[in-house]
């Protein structure tokens, strides 16, 4: 009897263990209980998710300040999906654009032959 119970009870812990969490059905709460996620970043993934559903994990990444590439491998190999998808590396966020617009070449190159005088 005692080992039927101690088996039931590895088993829901391990179930537990491995629970999916969806970024965008989660309650605080259970955002919380995600490890790598504290009251601070789920409070910010709850504020964004009221503008809008998460698309995809470029998209959490874009959106939740704190959360790139690395921090969203661990959190979905703790367990957190988007959209039951979990994170696959290659959603990488779209490169900022630069405020600056690229310099010309005005100068000659630095190997080129001064010009010759007439």
């Amino acid at each position: 009897m005692f080992k039927k119970l101690l088996a039931g009870l590895l088993a829901f812990i391990a179930a537990t263990a491995f629970a999916t969490v969806d970024v965008n059905k989660a309650s605080q709460t259970e955002l919380e209980a995600v490890q790598g996620i504290g009251p601070a970043v789920a409070t910010k993934i709850v504020k964004e998710r009221s503008k809008g559903s998460f698309k995809d994990w470029s998209d959490v990444m874009d959106r939740v300040a704190g959360i790139k590439g690395a921090k969203a491998a661990k959190l979905s190999a703790a367990g957190l999906t988007v959209n039951g998808a979990a994170y696959d590396g290659s959603a990488a966020p779209a490169p900022k654009k630069s405020a600056k617009p690229a310099k010309k070449a005005d100068a000659a190159p630095a190997d080129a032959a001064p010009p010759k005088k007439q």
